[in-house]
């Protein structure tokens, strides 16, 4: 009876994480053969399989296919040394070396199903035990193989550019807008990013507002880090002039863009172009006044004709530093949209059917009379609104949002993959 009830109570802990409101006398009063089964107890069932540990085919078969070629790029290097071979070889490294670990786990638990068929029934025990420990490795390292299976995005490594701009709420929609601002402002200090302003255009409707700016977090990575933070951003608050304590919905819509270079060389931007491919106009700077609004021809907008894209600027006092901002926001807007099309062409091709990782509407909401913050792609909501507004628990939310972001990755190679 003593032996019995151990054995229970090894089932019982392991249970206890999957299912928590099971107490323990319930789980006595059960006959032992009708009670819930533990991870371990279904693994070792002909009928279950593996109950959802492993890989799934298609990644293992992509992880199969990497890991030779890593092989081979490991012995073509050992003949000659090569750059971008070694930058590949040591990318793939870490897959190779998670899916081993993945591997070897997957081969032990295989020889504890062994063990749990003996005919002692403490090897049994302990086998069960065992199992529970392994399965849980297993699906840790299942999980590191599938992240690393995810391409890594084209512009990861970059810096980037948010320009955020009011979206309807008129006056306390521009509020939002810089409030937005500064949150990004502070994110980034926090991180101890590089900023700089490239355009800032203050509301003439009410104070402590914006129209338009642009900010460049000038940080290798930052792209990777922010890139899901453009679409609309909602936000629900009473504003300070409204009178009767109504809340009221604003939103403010932010872009998040790739940037390609640096805003050092005046001309190395301009250069990049076709001759013809850009039409350059410059003019008077417009503005509520100043010493040198309206004196002299330091405004550039720029062109690009073959996609009708237009870039005003005008924050500088020199046209050439106004052309070079102007030409560094042009190519990140190209580049953006060129990856786009790309992203758009891949997911009709294999016409996916899940929710995708593009910018859509009210893909946050900042709710103040609650203190909540929640994301709509991921449906993570957090209560420290205060906390997000100041950066400090800004990446809790985009933890959350990357999380989702890398499972819909996932999906999407499988679905990709092909049977």
């Amino acid at each position: 009876m003593e032996r019995t009830k151990t054995s229970i109570m090894i089932i019982f802990r392991a249970l206890r994480e999957c299912t928590p409101r099971l107490s323990y006398q319930r789980l006595l009063s059960r006959n032992t053969t009708s009670a819930f089964v533990s991870p371990a107890r279904r693994y070792f069932s002909d009928t279950n399989g593996d109950v959802g540990f492993e890989l799934s085919p298609a990644l293992l078969q992509r992880a199969k296919k990497l890991e030779m070629e890593y092989k081979s790029l490991t012995e073509e290097l050992a003949e000659e040394y090569d750059v971008e071979k070694s930058i590949k070889q040591a990318r793939l490294e870490r897959l190779v070396s998670h899916l081993n670990k993945y591997e070897n786990l997957v081969s032990s638990l295989d020889e504890l199903k062994e063990l749990a068929h003996d005919s002692d029934p403490a090897l049994r025990e302990d086998a069960l035990t065992e199992t529970e420990e392994t399965l849980v490795s297993v699906r840790e390292e299942r999980d590191k193989v599938q992240q690393l299976l995810v391409p890594p995005h084209p512009f990861a490594a970059y810096p980037c550019i948010l320009e955020l701009r009011p979206g309807i709420g008129g006056a306390e929609a521009s509020i939002f807008a810089k409030n937005l601002l500064d949150m990004y402002m502070a994110y980034a200090n926090s991180k101890k990013w590089k900023t700089s302003l490239i355009a800032l255009t203050h509301s003439s409707q009410v104070s402590g507002g914006i129209t338009e700016a642009i900010l460049a977090i000038e940080h290798p990575g930052a792209y990777e880090r922010l890139q899901f933070e453009g679409g609309v951003h909602r936000v629900q608050r009473i504003p300070e002039t409204e009178s009767k304590g109504r809340v009221h919905t604003s939103t403010a819509a932010i872009v998040v863009l790739p940037q390609i270079e640096s805003n050092d060389d005046d001309n190395a931007a301009e250069r990049s172009f076709d001759p013809g491919e850009v039409r350059i106009d410059v003019m008077r700077a417009r503005g509520a006044g100043g010493q040198h609004v309206n004196t002299t021809d330091s405004a550039v907008r720029l062109t690009h004709l073959p996609t009708g894209i237009i870039v005003s600027m005008q924050d500088n006092r020199s046209q050439h530093k106004n052309k070079a901002k102007a030409f560094m926001i042009l190519r990140a807007r190209l580049a953006e949209k060129e990856h786009a099309e790309q992203v758009a062409k891949d997911r009709q091709a294999r016409d996916a059917q899940v929710t995708s990782t593009d910018r859509s509407d009210k893909l946050r909401t900042y709710n103040y009379p609650q203190n909540r913050v929640t994301d709509h792609r991921c449906g993570f909501s957090m209560f420290d609104l205060e906390g997000c507004m100041r950066g400090e628990s800004l990446d809790t939310l985009l933890d959350k949002v990357h999380e989702w972001a890398t499972a819909d990755a996932i999906r999407a190679l499988i679905a990709s993959s092909p049977n």
